[in-house]
């Protein structure tokens, strides 16, 4: 799949990537189950390389 995305949309999918990686941070510190903390792990990693492809 090929997306085409202006800078703009590239300004603002980067932005939202950054505050859900932040966010996901906080949240697989403050996670006591661990089933739970490994999901959110996944798709950390996943933001991540969509992060990077971004770039």
């Amino acid at each position: 799949m090929k997306l085409n995305l202006n800078k703009a949309e590239v300004g603002v999918l980067a932005e939202t990537l950054e505050s859900s990686l932040n966010r996901l941070k906080d949240e697989i510190s403050h996670t006591d189950a661990y089933d739970y903390r490994e999901l959110l792990k996944q798709r950390k990693e996943i933001l991540q390389k969509l992060r990077q492809k971004l770039h």
